[in-house]
């Protein structure tokens, strides 16, 4: 009789350590703050664009899930300016409001652990999460930890959810050991980085031309109509388009969390 309770209260505790470690989500940032455009010529301020963060991480956080930030050597992420303008947010002015004071006060995010940290950690996270904007195009696209969390992600089945001009991120992976090949992809449409360059930035960063780097690997790249609410899962992969796709991107990676959960069980 004792040795029952003894399994079973052992059992019990598992099981709560199991729920525990599967309500952590890894948020990998951006720690870049300057962009250079046409061959260098011209500077302007970059980062994470902010809705495409935070309504992310509200939508994680809502749901009972608990967030940890790793960012390149460990530095507090840049937001981007551009993104705190209100065209951004139309009717969610509040949220925005919620997330300037977020970005300012919250502890954890001006506290992230290094990509190294973040990759020792590894098996406590359920998901990862990468917040778009034109920063990580400097430093998460050159960082070695990049490819080896992706992979490890993938190899995993875990969610892993790449915002807008993250699922670029896909081509750090050497082609022949890429676990996306063949999947569906979104993020960033031509013609929005078209007007994005042409009219936001007006210059051209180095790394562009996205969705055709994507197809020439192999993915299937899908897109909506320029500012459509559109994102795309494809088993443990949620990819999503601009900074108006928060609502989609959020129910298809809670829809992967979900299911990812479940076979678990």
């Amino acid at each position: 009789m004792k040795t029952i309770i003894f399994c079973t209260t052992i059992a019990m505790i598992s099981s709560i350590t199991l729920s525990a470690q599967n309500k952590k989500i890894l948020f990998v940032m951006s720690a870049a703050d300057t962009l250079e455009l046409n061959n260098g010529r011209k500077l302007r301020q970059t980062g994470v664009f902010l809705n495409e963060f935070y309504l992310a991480y509200k939508a994680v956080t809502e749901n009972g899930f608990v967030v940890d930030f790793a960012t390149p050597n460990g530095i507090v992420a840049t937001i981007d300016e551009e993104s705190i303008n209100e065209k951004y947010w139309k009717d969610r002015l509040k949220v925005k409001n919620e997330a300037v004071a977020f970005v300012k006060k919250d502890r954890s995010f001006n506290n992230p652990m290094t990509l190294e940290k973040a990759i020792e950690n590894k098996a406590d996270y359920t998901g990862l999460i990468i917040p778009g904007g034109q920063g990580l195009m400097i430093d998460l696209m050159e960082n070695k930890s990049i490819p080896f969390l992706l992979k490890h992600f993938a190899i995993k089945n875990k969610p892993t959810g790449l915002i807008c001009h993250a699922p670029s991120l896909i081509l750090t992976i050497p082609e022949e050991e890429n676990p996306y090949f063949g999947f569906k992809v979104n993020s960033v449409s031509p013609f929005e980085e078209f007007v994005i360059e042409r009219f936001i930035m007006k210059g051209r960063p180095e790394n562009r031309k996205i969705a055709k780097k994507l197809k020439r690997l192999g993915l299937k790249y899908k897109c909506g109509l320029p500012k459509a609410n559109f994102a795309i899962k494809d088993r443990n992969l949620v990819t999503s388009q601009n900074p108006f796709s928060g609502s989609a991107f959020n129910k298809l990676y809670l829809e992967a969390l979900t299911e990812y959960l479940d076979e678990g069980l």
